[in-house]
Order: C-alpha cells, then structure tokens, then sequence
C-alpha cells in the first residue's frame, strides 16, 4: 500500500480515502478531499490559495529547499523483500524525519526572530516619538535647576577672579 499526495493541496491521502480523477490524456490527478477536487475543476492556482503546501511555500512559511525532501520522491522500481534492508530503511526514514522537524522548527523560529526585530524596531520608535507622555515632567526642572546652579557657580568663580585681578592690579 502507498501514501499517495493530493495533487492540489500536497497532503497525504492514505489508501482507501480521497478522489480520483482521469484525464482524456490519462493523466491521474488524485485529491485527498471534494474541497481539493472543486478547487481543481474551478481551475484555481494552488500557489495563490492560502490553505495549500504552495502557497506556504511560495510566501516563505515553509521550508523550500532541504536535502531531506529528496527522500519523498517516488520510485518505481520493485525491490526483492529483504528484512534487513527493510529494516535499515525504517530506521533511515526516523532518522530522516528527526532531522526534518529540526529543520523546520530552525525555520520557524528565524521567522518568528524577524517579526520581534521589526516590532522592537516599531516600538522604539513609538517611544521616541512619545517620549514627551513617557518622560515626568519633574526630570526636566531637576535639570534645569541643577544646569542653573552651575551656571550661578560659574559666574560666582568668575566674579571673585575679576575681584582677585582688579586686587592685584591695585597692588
């Protein structure tokens, strides 16, 4: 028995479930359920359906190119039943799928990093633009007061070096 891939949406249709479809030219198309089989007669493009494997792919929301997909691929040719190969091909195929979901949860994240760099970026520049509402208003008189007292003490040292000189130039 075979896990056979819609046509349309890419997921999986297991044996006994999903529709067929026969072309004039006796190309199959197999659709894992009627939403899959309408969308097909409508002619609608699956790249620009949101709910597709395309579409996912297409705008970046899944992975597009890891080596692990190469495995999926369908091969025709009959194998003698051997119990150590198939054993062997199991374990490859978990070990396969292991690495397929790190991958994909690598992906997921880097995307998700994305999103919080431009919100960061957006919420900072919020914070400077309102920075008025943020900041008290009280900060600003203690700087004042504090740029005021400089400013009277640095007059005081000046006038008492204009008195020091005036002295010495009496003497």
């Amino acid at each position: 028995m075979r896990i056979e891939t819609c046509y349309f949406c890419s997921s999986r249709i297991y044996p006994g479930h999903g529709i067929q479809f026969v072309r004039n030219d006796c190309k199959i198309f197999r659709f894992c359920r009627s939403k899959c089989h309408a969308a097909f007669k409508k002619k609608k493009n699956p790249r620009k359906v949101k709910w597709t494997k395309a579409y996912r792919k297409t705008f970046g929301k899944e992975l597009v190119v890891d080596p692990s997909f190469e495995f999926e691929k369908r091969r025709n040719v009959p194998v003698k039943y051997n119990r150590e190969l198939w054993t062997n091909a199991i374990d490859a195929i978990k070990k396969v799928e292991t690495i397929r979901q790190k991958r994909q949860n690598l992906h997921i994240m880097q995307r998700l990093r994305k999103g919080r760099e431009l919100e960061q970026e957006r919420d900072i520049k919020e914070v400077q633009r309102d920075l008025s509402l943020v900041r008290s208003p009280a900060v600003g008189l203690k700087e004042r007061r504090k740029l005021e007292e400089t400013a009277e003490q640095e007059e005081m040292q000046d006038s008492n070096d204009e008195q020091e000189q005036q002295e010495m130039e009496v003497n």
